[in-house]
């Protein structure tokens, strides 16, 4: 089974880079869900969107934990990046919740992330 084209996560539409992520978190604009907060710039002059997921170690000690919940983010945005019309977009999101939510949940969130960054992008 295959899948579509527009349903991947190459190397390139990965965020990394300590120059970058420094960037991004210092001029980056911020906005939090219920179990994500997110940082995101738009008009970094890439031909992509960038995409870089974090879950930090002070909820999850364990390494599977933190794992699977990195896998659960990067599935949503992959199956979800449609949304995002505009290109040249770099986006973090950071587990923010104490407790291990579900893919649905985590799918609907970053749904939602990428349609406010899509209606803000469309405004600049």
């Amino acid at each position: 089974m295959t899948s579509p084209q527009g349903h991947t996560l190459p190397k390139e539409e990965r965020l990394c880079g300590k120059t970058t992520v420094s960037a991004l978190i210092s001029d980056g604009k911020w906005g939090a869900t219920a179990h994500l907060k997110y940082c995101w710039a738009a008009g970094r002059g890439t031909g992509c969107n960038r995409l870089l997921v974090s879950v930090p170690k002070k909820f999850f000690k364990r390494a599977v934990r933190r794992n699977l919940l990195k896998r659960r983010l990067r599935e949503a945005y992959r199956l979800r990046k449609e949304r995002l019309a505009a290109t040249g977009v770099d986006l973090m999101l950071a587990y923010s919740h104490a407790e291990i939510a579900g893919f649905q949940t985590l799918y609907e969130e970053v749904g939602d992330i990428l349609d406010r960054i899509n209606a803000k992008v469309q405004t600049l």
